[in-house]
């Protein structure tokens, strides 16, 4: 109940910060490439349980429905502001409207795509899918994208066994640290 109150809250500050660099990015998308500002994605949140999560899209609409790491040439695939807004993070902005619904966390591992067996698998093993998904994780300021799947799910289990807000708040300042130097993005 206190990490849910510590969500909205932390959601209410967030939508004052970033609301106006949210419709300027919806802009942005919405001018340089085809198709919707919104990508709805398949992802595996809590208990295994599938929800649709926004993001800004920030690649072409027809780009397969995989991991990006799982592309052959993933920047062949990328919109013209979408480089810019995976390295900043600004893609991320709309999940504040899946921790709005409960779907997310700002802090958990981060919500596997539908097809991702490998991922779920190893996670449903270490009891991690009993965690609601977050924005940010002990795993994205401990590597993110440079993390093999068993070494992120190492990091996942390390939160379900030390969860606090403490930890929380830890992430969260880690997670801006990482995002000003674009730290562990890797496409």
């Amino acid at each position: 109940m206190i990490k849910r109150i510590f969500d909205l809250a932390l959601c209410i500050i967030a939508f004052a910060i970033f609301g106006i660099p949210l419709l300027l990015v919806y802009a942005a998308v919405k001018l340089t490439s085809k198709g919707p500002a919104l990508h709805w994605s398949k992802r595996v949140g809590r208990d295994n349980k599938i929800f649709l999560m926004p993001k800004f899209r920030s690649m072409m609409v027809d780009t397969p429905q995989v991991a990006t790491h799982l592309l052959a040439d993933p920047k062949k695939y990328l919109t013209p502001i979408g480089g810019l807004i995976r390295k900043t993070s600004l893609d991320e902005l709309p999940q504040l409207l899946s921790v709005l619904t409960g779907d997310m966390s700002f802090v958990g591992p981060r919500p596997a795509l539908f097809n991702q067996d490998d991922l779920v698998a190893l996670r449903t093993q270490y009891g991690v899918e009993k965690l609601k998904p977050g924005i940010t994780g002990w795993a994205q300021v401990n590597g993110r994208d440079e993390l093999p799947i068993p070494v992120k799910v190492e990091f996942d289990k390390y939160y379900l066994d030390n969860k606090s807000i403490t930890l929380d708040i830890k992430i969260l300042f880690m997670t801006v640290l990482k995002v000003m130097r674009s730290d562990g993005v890797s496409h």
